[in-house]
């Protein structure tokens, strides 16, 4: 395990981009994969495969990069002298500006990528997922805040995600598949 950990820092020594990237990739699948397979349970054979690969394109190709730049941009930007303030600032911008966006690039990015209107998924689904993302975020981001490194916090966040996916996924199927407002289970 040392190894893989001594591996791992040196990918993102070298290349945090592009190493967070595909770590984010990974998770994001596995998320879908968990939701097809253990809240769905749809069984192998009709595993949406390219729903799965939507996931990962989106959280390589979107959100691992974007969450890099954000977690780097509020270590180095949001900074006061008070630990538990800087802690509970970065927390409250997480959770005020780059949860809001990203719950809606999020949606808006698999309509799209499924030919459907980025405007409908998002009329019937922002605002319960946003709910629920106030359920858990809060507390994992005060955890990531206060006792991580930089260069953990998106590997610790895409960990902890994976339910989260799991979850961001069956409610954008849903939305994919109904045209009424969803009620947000609580994230767990």
């Amino acid at each position: 395990m040392s190894a893989f950990i001594r591996w791992y820092n040196g990918r993102l020594a070298a290349r945090p981009l592009l190493t967070q990237g595909v770590t984010t990739a990974v998770l994001f699948a596995t998320g879908d994969l968990t939701a097809q397979q253990l809240v769905e349970k749809k069984g192998l054979k009709n595993h949406d495969v390219a729903r799965t690969g939507r996931m990962a394109l989106y959280g390589g190709c979107v959100f691992g990069p974007v969450a890099t730049t954000w977690l780097g941009f509020l270590a180095r930007r949001v900074t006061f002298r008070n630990a538990r303030v800087e802690t509970l600032a970065r927390v409250a911008a997480d959770q005020t500006l780059f949860a809001p966006v990203m719950i809606g690039v999020f949606l808006g990015s698999m309509a799209t990528m499924e030919g459907k209107s980025p405007k409908e998924r998002l009329d019937t689904t922002w605002w319960p997922a946003l709910k629920a993302n106030w359920m858990l975020w809060p507390f994992v981001q005060f955890i990531n805040f206060t006792f991580l490194p930089l260069q953990y916090r998106l590997l610790f966040a895409n960990v902890i995600s994976i339910g989260w996916n799991s979850y961001l996924s069956w409610v954008n199927s849903q939305g994919q598949n109904k045209g009424h407002e969803l009620v947000a289970a609580p994230a767990t």
